[in-house]
């Protein structure tokens, strides 16, 4: 009778034990994601596996949120913040990028895009000489790489269409042909593109989308290609079938005020990871932005800014995002390439 009573406790303790398992588990991602410990303004990420760490990393513009100014200086004289994550949902803090360009004193880094291919990492950084209190100033997109995504080496300065180009998103089409959209800000902020055979040299195509907006994400999914563009009221999105060509769907995403902490503002700048049949947004808000409870302009409550994350879906022909629903999140190491 003891006997079959000890049986009887262990088993119904790895049944306890295996439902506390699959309860943590199935835990949702937290509501803000990420939040930068420096200055608290997190913003424009770009999500990487890092082959070396064997994890997740988001690379992302480090705005000074904390800094007391009542102008944009504290979206200027800005690094480049690293996390961590195992499965892309719970991150931590690591550093600041280690960049191997700073030719002007006071200079900016904006909206990294970071790519691989053969073990060597490019990442396409948006570069502001100096640290200024308006817009009214050059920018540039700047090649440099990296064999372990923290200390990046200079390449080159892109010769784009003019000296105001910002947001670099890239997309590997063969193994001949890299494409670039970017925010070219002397045309109406209109998104245009140029191409390259090898990373290094690039050649300018003209405007790609005539609409007005920031931060282009391009990505295949569903069997099509899609382009998100930060509209500043929501993320428009593109669908195409040959990266040349595209259709805007008739709604955005990311508009309507989430439910959850530091979701009640519109979502900006994002990137979009591709794993499995699954894709998800990673996003920044302003929390203090919100249109039915404003925090005083150029208060640190109306600069601070947090990383967030949805499930994308693919309904009736159009990408949706319900950002109030929870989600779960383990990513997969991406497949090894041939």
């Amino acid at each position: 009778m003891q006997i079959r009573y000890c049986k009887t406790v262990v088993l119904a303790l790895v049944v306890i034990g295996s439902v506390v398992t699959a309860a943590a588990q199935k835990k949702a991602a937290p509501k803000p994601l990420f939040d930068d410990p420096v200055y608290h303004g997190a913003a424009d990420p770009v999500i990487i596996y890092n082959k070396q760490r064997k994890c997740w990393w988001m690379l992302y513009t480090n705005r000074r949120a904390s800094l007391n100014d009542t102008t944009v200086q504290w979206v200027h004289g800005t690094r480049i913040g690293i996390a961590e994550s195992r499965d892309g949902q719970n991150w931590k803090y690591v550093d600041t990028a280690n960049i191997n360009y700073r030719p002007d004193e006071g200079y900016t880094f904006w909206a990294p895009e970071v790519i691989e291919e053969k073990g060597v990492y490019h990442m396409y950084l948006t570069y502001v000489p100096g640290t200024f209190k308006d817009w009214n100033h050059p920018r540039s997109v700047v090649h440099l790489t990296s064999n372990n995504l923290r200390d990046w080496q200079y390449q080159s300065v892109l010769k784009l269409v003019n000296d105001k180009v910002i947001d670099a998103a890239v997309y590997k089409i063969s193994d001949s042909l890299w494409r670039m959209w970017y925010n070219n800000e002397r045309d109406g902020k209109s998104i245009y593109y140029a191409d390259s055979k090898d990373q290094y040299h690039w050649e300018g195509k003209g405007k790609a989308l005539a609409t007005r907006g920031e931060g282009p994400k391009v990505f295949y999914w569903k069997n099509k290609y899609f382009m998100i563009v930060d509209a500043w009221k929501g993320m428009e999105v593109f669908s195409g079938d040959d990266l040349l060509k595209w259709k805007k769907q008739p709604h955005r995403i990311l508009e309507y005020l989430g439910k959850g902490t530091d979701d009640q503002a519109i979502g900006g700048h994002c990137d979009v990871v591709v794993n499995g049949d699954k894709a998800y947004v990673y996003y920044f808000t302003h929390p203090g932005r919100n249109k039915n409870n404003p925090a005083a302009p150029g208060s640190f409550e109306s600069k601070r800014s947090v990383i967030q994350v949805a499930e994308l879906k693919y309904e009736h022909g159009e990408i949706t995002c319900n950002r109030d629903q929870p989600v779960y999140i383990k990513l997969k190491r991406p497949a090894t390439k041939k």
